[in-house]
């Protein structure tokens, strides 16, 4: 087997594919317990190369100011303040391009591996306004003012990146772009990571010193990720990220996660354990270094955040964040380590400042736990939870040919593939999606929903909401409000699906105060099916490949 090569599945991908949908699911999500997605070895030194790429970014970027950027130096100014700055610029800009999250194979983005500019520069291609059907601003395809905005985006990011210092009159404008990007296109805003880099730009504009709310916009990221995983779906995230690292690929390691491999797949009480270990590192990251002063309990801070997010490194997560987790990380160093001496509560001393980063560190995160079908999971700060809305579309026969008459920068997913790889070893990786899929606990609840959607699931390619979104949007990473009814009707508009060529089931996450996940059934052409909700409970009792006998869709009371 070669470098480009993937993992083979234990199965002939092109029979696997003529199997009812129960045994495809069984075969596939046992074939990920073991193997993962079965990436090949060369890309993950291609995600290695772009993380060289970022830091390389960060260091040639700092050299636009006098005293620091040389690499020979690094060790003298890699914590002064204008180079953390200059790192949460550049870390803008490089998620912004489409470089960072959502990027590469991880993501099903095989060629071109990335979306981003390649997609927002384009005049035509399909967005998500935040004011649907207001004029000039609320179309479903992108116009020349979207262009020219996420363009002066661009050049304002790199003019800011190439100055000594960062003052007001660089980074006001930057406070205003983002947000007018994600008016026009919200996709925009969220690619940008705007609820992490865009707010740090605020705080760095308007408070002077600005560390305070710097470490409350940090210190929140940790809290509420910890937060996100107080529920039943982390053990099961253990499971996935274990059965695909790099570093855990003897078959004995991955066994160890589930109950009894190969009829049970759900979590071991290892997995559980080490879900709630987790969990209980990452709440007590912002707390230890909230109350450390540069003595041994910040000490003590910095090491548990490196094992916190050495861990989530090594086992390259689909979505593949590795360059906000190395922000992150850089962060810790610089606000809780360097400026340990620096409190939050200075925050009093500008009260509208203090009141906008409580509403993004505290309001919205809470909010977003409580009713998370209104919120994206970005700005809700819910991170590597599994607990996600997501979307599966089920296109009939070949009616998914239809997508090309949309204006977008990526094939569709096989003609991507086929690039590469001959047809049998693209069916085998676009079918590991659907383990990903399953083998989380939100996942399973397409058991129940995938036989009420279509009257016979072997009628339909099943593709995940995500791959859509990456394909039709540009930029995909985990949102399953991207790829929503508000997509549906966009694409629907330029498509033309017939009654029953594309059902799609939209599933939203657990609040934080309830036990149940609400899900909707929607036909492009035809509009909401069905909508309820289904417990927790009976999703913890189901193999992932529990199906329900097909039953069609009906009409529930709304």
């Amino acid at each position: 087997m070669g470098l480009l090569d993937p993992i083979p599945p234990p199965y002939d991908p092109l029979e696997w594919a003529t199997r009812p949908l129960p045994d495809k699911s069984q075969m596939v999500c046992r074939s990920w317990a073991l193997q993962g997605y079965g990436t090949p070895v060369a890309v993950y030194f291609v995600y290695l190369l772009k993380v060289g790429l970022y830091v390389g970014g960060w260091i040639f970027f700092c050299g636009f100011t006098p005293g620091i950027g040389e690499l020979g130096a690094i060790g003298q100014w890699w914590l002064e303040p204008v180079a953390f700055q200059k790192a949460i610029v550049w870390s803008l800009l490089f998620e912004v391009l489409g470089l960072g999250c959502g990027s590469g194979p991880l993501t099903g983005r095989y060629f071109p591996p990335i979306g981003g500019f390649l997609h927002f520069l384009r005049p035509g291609t399909t967005k998500l306004p935040l004011l649907r059907g207001l004029p000039l601003v609320g179309g479903a395809t992108r116009g020349a003012l979207d262009v020219a905005l996420y363009a002066v985006l661009l050049i304002s990011l790199v003019r800011a990146l190439v100055a000594p210092q960062l003052d007001a009159a660089l980074l006001l404008p930057l406070v205003a772009l983002v947000p007018l990007c994600g008016l026009l296109d919200r996709t925009v805003f969220l690619a940008a990571r705007a609820e992490h880099y865009w707010v740090m730009l605020v705080v760095f504009a308007f408070a002077s010193p600005w560390l305070a709310g710097a470490k409350a916009v940090q210190a929140a990221l940790w809290f509420w990720a910890g937060v996100s995983k107080l529920n039943h779906h982390f053990p099961a995230v253990v499971c996935v990220m274990t059965s695909n690292s790099p570093v855990t690929r003897f078959a004995w390691i991955r066994r160890l996660v589930y109950r009894n491999y190969p009829e049970d797949l759900r979590p071991s009480r290892l997995a559980t354990v080490m879900a709630h270990a987790g969990t209980a590192l990452e709440l007590s990251v912002p707390i230890v270094l909230l109350l450390g002063d540069g003595g041994v309990l910040t000490t003590v801070g910095l090491a548990m955040m490196v094992m916190l997010h050495g861990f989530i490194l090594s086992t390259v997560p689909m979505g593949v964040p590795i360059e906000w987790n190395v922000a992150v990380l850089y962060g810790g160093f610089f606000l809780f380590g360097a400026h340990a001496d620096a409190s939050v509560l200075a925050l009093a001393d500008t009260p509208l400042l203090a009141l906008f980063v409580g509403l993004f560190a505290v309001g919205l995160p809470l909010y977003g736990n409580l009713v998370p079908h209104r919120m994206s999971f970005l700005l809700a700060m819910r991170y590597y939870a599994g607990n996600w809305p997501y979307s599966v579309w089920l296109f009939r026969g070949d009616s998914h040919k239809k997508l090309e008459r949309l204006r977008k920068s990526s094939k569709w997913l096989y003609d991507q593939l086929d690039m590469f790889y001959e047809r049998k070893i693209s069916v085998g990786l676009v079918g590991k999606v659907i383990a990903f899929r399953l083998m989380h606990l939100a996942g399973r609840a397409l058991c129940r929903l995938v036989p009420r959607a279509v009257p016979d699931p072997s009628e339909y390619e099943w593709v995940d909401g995500e791959l859509v979104a990456g394909l039709v949007l540009g930029w995909n990473f985990g949102d399953g409000h991207l790829h929503d009814e508000q997509l549906i009707a966009g694409v629907q508009a330029q498509c033309g699906f017939g009654p029953g060529e594309l059902r799609c089931i939209i599933v939203e996450s657990q609040p934080l105060h309830r036990q149940t996940m609400q899900w909707r059934i929607h036909d492009a052409a035809g509009g909401e099916l069905a909508r309820g909700e289904i417990g927790i409970a009976e999703l913890r009792e189901l193999q992932p490949w529990s199906f329900d006998p097909p039953a069609g869709p009906s009409r529930e009371p709304v």
